[in-house]
């Protein structure tokens, strides 16, 4: 890999990690509206937007032999269900000034990833990355009994997009295609839920006309990062863009708590700091098997 492939490739990954570190500033323009509502629209302007990209990058012919592949079909059919509740679950962590906790999932979500490769993928874990599973579940379980609350939108955040990754993992389809196939699936519903459900209800339902471009723009948001996202990730290290990824969750806290002035208790911060060293210890273990199978590599050639 040259220079310049990598320095493209880092450039891509950077733009969608911090635009999906900022997202909550994108739907905190669309407070007012339920977040089923925006969840809709978001589903719809993402397959229009992304079904504009794929007739640009001629693909068609992709998706038809998808489509040929049951299986392939069935795996996205429940990854578009989770993604979708992964979706819903942000908007309304966000419009319910919970961008804190909705951080604290994504945090987590690595370690429940791994967790679950463990689980379903036979994959082997080092003694380290045992004790950040562990550490990450204790601060858990200390922010339940000391706050009396559940912090349900950043578990379900972390499992619903810990899921999702375990499906595309083994669903062998190109990202574009597996989002326009995801969509599609949950169009249906989306389209029944603003048609009819709402159907004394104007479609652009926003408060103000400025609502209404932030509505149409939310498949744009959605999409875009995700496209330079899987651009990056080819070009990149999978060690190098393990750390990337802690970039987004960092730009929400920051977000919820000198922007938006979210409360942060004590029990919450012991939280995040056990969290955050959990996420050190794994991904120092991670950084380390990488090299030693870039070693091995070089040995074998």
């Amino acid at each position: 890999m040259g220079r310049i492939d990598f320095e493209r490739g880092f450039l891509a990954a950077l733009a969608a990690l911090v635009s999906w570190g900022l997202l909550p500033i994108y739907w905190k323009q669309l407070e007012g509206l339920a977040p089923l509502q925006i969840l809709c629209h978001r589903i719809i302007w993402s397959l229009l937007f992304v079904m504009l990209i794929i007739t640009m990058q001629k693909k068609w012919g992709a998706v038809r032999k998808t489509f040929k592949s049951p299986k392939l079909i069935l795996l996205l059919m429940i990854s578009g269900l989770t993604i979708g509740a992964n979706w819903f679950v942000y908007i309304w962590a966000v419009n319910s000034d919970r961008v804190i906790e909705a951080s604290l999932g994504y945090y987590v979500n690595p370690l429940v990833s791994v967790f679950l490769g463990v689980i379903f993928l036979k994959e082997k874990l080092g003694s380290l990355q045992w004790m950040a599973i562990f550490l990450a579940t204790a601060a858990i379980l200390y922010q339940i009994i000391h706050i009396g609350v559940v912090p349900l939108a950043a578990l379900s955040l972390a499992f619903t997009f810990g899921f999702y990754g375990l499906i595309r993992k083994i669903a062998e389809v190109e990202s574009l295609v597996g989002l326009f196939i995801e969509t599609l699936f949950l169009i249906l519903p989306a389209s029944f839920y603003l048609f009819v459900y709402l159907s004394d209800v104007p479609f652009l339902a926003g408060q103000t006309s400025m609502q209404n471009i932030w509505l149409i723009g939310t498949g744009v948001i959605t999409s875009l990062p995700l496209i330079g996202f899987a651009y990056g990730a080819r070009r990149l290290p999978l060690s190098f863009l393990g750390i990337m990824q802690y970039l987004p969750p960092t730009l929400s806290f920051l977000l919820g708590y000198f922007l938006y002035k979210e409360p942060f208790t004590m029990p919450q911060f012991i939280t995040f700091i056990c969290v955050w060293i959990a996420l050190v210890m794994f991904t120092v273990d991670n950084v380390r098997q990488w090299r030693k199978i870039q070693r091995s590599n070089r040995r074998v050639v």
